[in-house]
């Protein structure tokens, strides 16, 4: 009998280690590299330059990618190919005179996740075009749908063992238990949980019985508490780490301007309406006469453009404005950096050279714009340790070369110099 007990207890050991490991590969499974952002990326930035099955104006990425097999490579290579270039990597100069050197675009705003997720979308879609080829034995030319991490079915199914490893494992402490007190009646032994009658008669108390079961199966318990610790600090730190980050951020505009319509269609330069970006610190909302300048004659019925004509007081009958009935528009600020926090909008469109998208992501598919990026410290320094400066011909950096070359000769440098006597450096 007592065999026949350790048995159990140690079946019931395998279940518990069964349940865990189910609960690691539950944990595992999420923390894959998620397709499905990596094809949003691709789409946003990839698509002018390459195709995963053909060649484009780059190589086709299909093969390209799946016969490569550092991703520490490929990842400096997508993040900053000029780099790799200059330090003479032989890999990036293979394929940098292959392609007649033609310089690939510099994405320092994408991280190593970011990079890992385009990697992983490409290589499953062409694995799946591989094995799913079109009539005729030719690769389908479209991309094929990548699933977006574990399916339902395999959550369920994890879900399921742990559940029902659990339920086994409460089973056979029972039966264990009952085991023991056979063998302990058998020996006339007093059970801890038994109490004696006045009449002689045996009384059990079942609730007391099973919570002392539970507390006294300390593998169960060390579960718990290890799943509950993991729990809550991934939770907490989840949170922390989120705290006035606003990434996704879309409110609800008194205008429904389509960034889709005027950016991506009609192929409206973005500094036509933020002329800020370009020359000063803010990007500055768009006066509401920027957009009459075509709504004037432009599409004159719809809704949303008399809510124009509303707030300016103007008549499109008589072609006539009334500054008294004029109100302004309550635009709702989408990007709010804090005050400790300075950004200059010129300084990386003017100077840097840095396109709208980069902060702001494929503004040109959005029908309502949202925060793309995260906008935090660590987004900005991770982009400021990877951007390579281009100085050549360039006024501003022309000036601060010049202020080193005099610093190296012993020459006198003053802070007007360096900017010290610019507007923005004391009036923000």
């Amino acid at each position: 009998m007592r065999s026949f007990s350790l048995i159990l207890k140690q079946f019931s050991r395998s279940v518990l280690l069964i349940a865990g490991f189910a609960f690691w590969s539950l944990s595992t499974a999420y923390a894959q590299t998620d397709a499905a952002k990596g094809e949003a990326i691709f789409k946003s930035k990839c698509t002018t330059c390459h195709k995963i099955d053909t060649r484009l104006i780059g190589p086709a990425l299909g093969p390209q990618l799946t016969q490569e097999t550092d991703d520490k490579y490929l990842i400096q290579w997508i993040q900053n190919n000029q780099a790799l270039i200059a330090a003479k990597n032989p890999k990036a100069l293979k394929i940098y005179n292959e392609y007649n050197q033609s310089g690939m675009t510099v994405f320092a705003d994408l991280s190593d996740a970011d990079v890992g997720n385009i990697i992983t979308y490409v290589r499953t879609t062409w694995k799946t075009m591989q094995s799913q080829p079109a009539p005729g034995g030719n690769v389908a030319a479209g991309a094929a749908k990548v699933e977006s991490g574990p399916s339902d079915m395999v959550v369920y199914g994890l879900i399921g063992i742990i559940v029902i490893a659990f339920i086994v494992i409460l089973v056979l402490n029972r039966v264990v238990g009952s085991l023991e007190r056979i063998l302990l009646k058998n020996k006339d032994l007093i059970i801890e949980d038994e109490v004696v009658t006045p009449e002689g008669a045996v009384a059990v108390d079942a609730k007391k019985e099973f919570i002392a079961k539970i507390l006294k199966n300390k593998k169960l318990v060390f579960f718990i508490l290890v799943a509950g610790t993991v729990a809550m600090c991934s939770w907490g730190w989840v949170t922390l780490w989120n705290t006035n980050v606003h990434q996704g951020y879309q409110p609800v505009q008194p205008i429904k301007y389509s960034h889709e319509l005027h950016a991506g269609i009609m192929k409206i330069d973005c500094q036509y309406c933020h002329t800020g970006a370009y020359k000063s610190k803010n990007a500055s909302i768009p006066s509401l006469n920027v957009c009459m300048n075509c709504h004037k004659v432009v599409k004159t019925e719809s809704e949303e453009i008399h809510k124009i004509y509303d707030a300016l007081g103007y008549d499109p009958k008589t072609q006539k404005y009334d500054s008294t009935a004029a109100k302004p528009i309550q635009w709702v600020r989408i990007h709010n950096l804090p005050d400790l926090a300075y950004f200059n909008h010129s300084q990386h469109v003017k100077v840097g050279g840095i396109k709208c998208q980069q902060c702001h992501g494929p503004v040109q598919e959005m029908k309502e714009v949202y925060q793309y990026s995260p906008l935090t410290m660590k987004w900005c320094i991770q982009c400021h340790k990877r951007t390579e400066v281009n100085g050549k011909g360039n006024a501003y950096y022309d000036s601060i070369l010049a202020a080193h070359d005099k610093i190296k000769k012993g020459e006198k440098v003053t802070a007007a110099v360096l900017g010290g006597i610019e507007c923005g450096k004391c009036h923000y």
